[in-house]
């Protein structure tokens, strides 16, 4: 959407990405660093994401599925793009024709794979995915090594690289990991020269050991927190703010929003804003009338300096903030209320409402204009 239409806009600086993208290469010494770029590269623009670390460098992208590695590919001409999950019989097709490596999964994905390069005369490349114990996706332990040492099996087909995912990752002290990573030292010594991947944002950040040959960062690139409870090194990518649409003051004893949810205490300066759940904005972030409230305070914007609790429900397509501290003359000379950003960490804003960083970025719908800053622009 056209940003002089919108009435929420969610501002992606390029620049901090890809030096999130440069900066990680530090924590993992010797391992290429790929990037994640499912889900429209995190709910910022698949293409100008992928063009963005592709024009810094970055080779080697992860994508959910066929249909975003197909898009991505556009941008990223000369990339490995590893695709995570999907392969059929009826796609297998666009793999070799956008030059895809397909993650195989399980032993159906397996012999889908063989057969179509017995079929096209081609023996294209693929990884193999392990599961080490977090029970998604992935080749049982007993699958990988049974496979790795059938000869017949294991030449009928390509594998470039063997990885995992770890499930605990967020949480270094966890015995998961260390349980995990000596699961996947043990399928590594079945596959022999073959290039490993195991590490994911959090991993990258708390342990060199996790790195293998490459890493694939996803919610660190874009600003996010990786580790619990740590803000860790990365900088601010998104910024999302709300277009104020009208100042209106309402008496003390007087309510706001639906269900009439919150008693105003005082006199109030009320901002109302053009967000909502519609736009991808959380309703649990609102600052009453929803369960989450009983457990820890609603979302907060940011706006001439000060930060402006929400107030009562998020609805559909509005939001209410308490700006009565605000001096009205600074009030009158901004047009937007920021809901995270520069001033507002994601993880906070994404913690009042109940969730993870991951799902406010990935959650923004259309309808809020999105603007690109480049790298060129500092």
């Amino acid at each position: 959407m056209d940003e002089r239409l919108a009435t929420a806009r969610l501002t992606i600086d390029l620049g901090p990405l890809v030096r999130n993208w440069k900066r990680l290469a530090g924590f993992a010494p010797g391992a290429a660093v790929g990037a994640a770029v499912k889900a429209d590269g995190y709910g910022l623009g698949l293409a100008q994401v992928t063009t963005a670390l592709s024009n810094a460098g970055c080779v080697h992208f992860f994508t959910a599925n066929a249909g975003e590695a197909v898009e991505l590919r556009r941008n990223a001409p000369d990339a490995e793009i590893f695709v995570l999950g999907g392969l059929t019989q009826r796609n297998a097709p666009f793999y070799r024709e956008a030059n895809l490596t397909p993650v195989l999964n399980c032993t159906d994905d397996i012999a889908v794979w063989a057969e179509h390069c017995r079929a096209t005369g081609l023996r294209r490349p693929c990884a193999l995915h392990v599961d080490t114990g977090m029970n998604r996706l992935g080749l049982s332990m007993e699958e990988a090594i049974g496979f790795a040492g059938d000869e017949k099996r294991r030449h009928s087909i390509s594998p470039s690289l063997v990885m995992s995912h770890l499930a605990c990752a967020d949480r270094p002290k966890a015995q998961m990991n260390a349980l995990q990573k000596a699961l996947f030292d043990q399928v590594r010594e079945n596959f022999p020269g073959i290039r490993a991947s195991l590490a994911n944002s959090a991993a990258i950040l708390s342990d060199p050991g996790f790195a293998y040959d490459i890493v694939r960062p996803g919610i660190a690139l874009y600003g996010g927190e990786a580790v619990e409870d740590t803000v860790g090194p990365m900088e601010n990518v998104a910024a999302l703010e709300a277009r104020i649409l009208q100042i209106r003051v309402a008496k003390k004893g007087e309510t706001v929003g639906y269900g009439a949810s919150v008693t105003l205490e005082r006199k109030t300066r009320i901002a109302i804003c053009g967000i909502g759940y519609g736009d991808g904005l959380m309703r649990a972030a609102s600052g009453s009338g929803v369960p989450l409230r009983r457990l820890l305070p609603g979302a907060q914007g940011h706006v001439a300096g000060r930060d402006v609790p929400v107030l009562g429900r998020i609805s559909m397509d509005l939001t209410a903030f308490d700006v009565t501290d605000v001096q009205e003359a600074e009030l009158a000379k901004c047009e937007w209320i920021e809901l995270f950003g520069d001033n507002i960490a994601l993880d906070d804003f994404a913690r009042a409402a109940g969730t993870i960083g991951y799902e406010v970025l990935t959650a923004m719908g259309q309808r809020a204009a999105r603007v690109w800053r480049s790298p060129a622009d500092g």
